[in-house]
C-alpha cells in the first residue's frame, strides 16, 4: 500500500507541476493582453468545464498533462475571429512573446528552486563531502556498518536463510566500530581494509583490531567467502575472496540541514549542480538509447539510463515505501528542473522552438532594415511541419522505449 500511495502521490505531483506549467503561459499571456479561450487539466473528453470571462477552465478524462489556448500563437493559425486578430499572440513584440513561452519552464524552475530551499531547511539535501565514489569511500576511516549476512553471490540482494551470517556479528563486532589492524597489518582507512580482506584466504581466521567508544580492542572472525571483481576493475572477472561481512559507515552525514540564510547558498549550489548533471543527462541520451533497447529484450538495466513518468513515479513509490522522503522530493525537483531545461530545447513543437523562432524573425527583420531591404515578413510555420512531426515522432518513440523499459525493466533504487 505504501509503494501505490507512493506512485499516486508522485504522479500527481507531475500532474500538478503540468498544470502550473500551462498557468504560466496563461497568466503571462492575460497580463499582455492576449485572448486565451481555454485553460484544461488533463486530455480527452471534457469532465467538468465553467467559464469565467472569455476563459473555458475544465478537467477532461485523462490526467496526462494540461493544455492553454492562445489565440493565434502563429501567423498561419486559421481559427481566429476577426475581432480578435489586434490580440493575436503572433502581433505582439518579441519579448512579449518570449516570456509568455518561457513562462512554463520559468513555473519549473521556480517549484524546483521553491522546494529545495524548503528541503534545505525542513528535510536537509545531500552533503557536498558525502562520499559518492568508489574512490572517495576507500579514503574513509574504517568505520563499520554491520550487515546482517554475506551474499555470496556479486549482487544486492536481502539476506535469506540459507547465507551466511555475518562474520562481523558473530565476533560481536557492532556498527560504529573502526577496524584498526587485520592479522597484525595496520588499517588507516577503508581501501586498506578492503586489500587486507582480499590477501587472506577466505574460511581462514583473522585477528582484527578495533576502536570502540575510544577504548582499543581485538577478536577473532572466520572469514566466509563471497564473490567480487578486482578491486582495480569493477567490471573484472569475478571470483572468491573473504568477506567480514561488513560496510562502510561514512564519516559524513548523508544529509546536511540548513538555516533559513544559509539555505538560499545551498540552493543555488544544488541547482548550479543540476545544472550541470541536466546538460550531461542530455548529451549521453542518444548514447543510452541502445541500452534502453538491451533492457527491454532481457539485458541488465543500466541505472544510468532515461526514465520515463512511469518510472519516475514507480521510484516514487519505492522511496515512500522504503520510508525515504527525501528520495521522493528530490526527484520531483530533479525532474521539474530537467522538464523547465528540455521543454526550452529550440525545437519545434517545444517552448524554446518557439522562442526560437520569434527571435529568428527579429533578428532577420533588424538586418534586412540595415541593408535597406523590405521586412521579409514572418516565418511560415507550414513549411516547418515536416521538421516538426520528425521532431514528434522520434520524441514518441523515445519516449516509448522508457515506457516499455519502466514496465518490464524498471530501475530499482532499493534491493529486494
Amino acid at each position: 500500500m505504501a509503494y501505490l500511495l507512493g506512485v499516486v502521490l508522485f504522479a500527481l505531483a507531475i500532474l500538478v507541476s503540468v498544470s502550473l506549467h500551462e498557468a504560466g503561459h496563461m497568466a503571462t499571456a492575460k497580463a499582455f493582453g492576449m485572448k486565451v479561450t481555454r485553460y484544461f487539466v488533463g486530455f480527452g473528453p471534457t469532465i467538468w468545464s465553467f467559464k469565467r470571462g472569455e476563459t473555458e477552465y475544465g478537467i477532461k478524462g485523462i490526467p496526462l498533462g494540461g493544455f492553454c489556448k492562445i489565440v493565434g500563437m502563429t501567423p498561419q493559425d486559421d481559427d481566429v475571429d476577426p475581432a480578435d486578430e489586434p490580440r493575436a499572440m503572433w502581433r505582439y513584440p518579441v519579448w512579449k512573446r518570449t516570456i509568455v513561452m518561457g513562462a512554463g519552464s520559468a513555473t519549473h524552475f521556480a517549484l524546483a528552486v521553491v522546494a529545495l530551499w524548503l528541503a534545505a531547511v525542513f528535510m536537509g539535501l545531500p552533503n557536498p563531502d558525502f562520499p559518492t565514489t568508489e574512490e572517495q569511500a576507500r579514503q574513509e576511516p574504517a568505520v563499520i556498518a554491520l550487515g546482517e549476512c554475506v551474499v555470496p553471490e556479486n549482487t544486492v540482494r536481502e539476506c535469506t536463510p540459507a547465507d551466511p551470517a555475518s562474520p562481523a556479528a558473530q565476533a560481536q563486532l557492532r556498527s560504529g566500530d573502526r577496524i584498526t589492524s587485520l592479522n597484525g597489518a595496520p588499517i588507516d582507512n577503508y581501501g586498506q581494509l578492503l586489500v587486507a580482506l582480499r590477501a587472506t584466504a577466505p574460511g581462514s581466521t583473522a585477528e582484527i583490531g578495533y576502536v570502540r567508544d575510544g577504548q582499543a580492542a581485538t577478536t577473532r572472525a572466520t572469514l566466509a567467502t563471497t564473490q567480487r571483481p578486482p578491486l582495480d576493475d569493477a567490471k573484472g572477472p569475478v571470483g572468491p575472496v573473504a568477506a567480514l561481512g561488513v560496510g562502510l559507515r561514512p564519516s559524513t552525514p548523508n544529509m546536511v540541514t540548513y538555516g533559513p540564510v544559509d539555505a538560499f547558498g545551498a540552493t543555488a549550489e544544488y541547482t548550479g549542480n543540476m545544472a550541470v548533471g541536466t546538460y550531461e543527462a542530455m548529451k549521453r541520451i542518444p548514447e543510452k538509447v541502445p541500452a534502453l533497447w538491451d533492457a527491454i529484450t532481457g539485458g541488465e538495466r543500466d541505472v544510468d539510463t532515461p526514465i520515463s513518468v512511469v518510472g519516475a513515479s514507480r521510484l516514487g513509490g519505492e522511496a515512500v515505501a522504503n520510508d525515504a522522503w527525501e528520495l521522493f522530493v528530490l526527484l520531483f525537483i530533479s525532474l521539474n528542473f530537467f522538464v523547465g531545461v528540455f521543454n526550452l530545447l529550440p525545437l519545434l513543437p517545444l517552448d524554446g522552438g518557439h522562442i526560437a523562432i520569434a527571435w529568428f524573425e527579429r533578428v532577420r527583420s533588424w538586418l534586412y532594415a540595415r541593408f535597406g531591404r523590405a521586412d521579409p515578413g514572418r516565418v511560415d510555420y507550414l513549411k516547418l511541419m515536416p521538421v516538426t512531426y520528425a521532431v514528434i515522432l522520434v520524441g514518441g518513440v523515445f519516449t516509448l522505449l522508457t515506457i516499455t523499459a519502466d514496465v518490464v525493466n524498471p530501475i530499482t533504487l532499493f534491493s529486494r
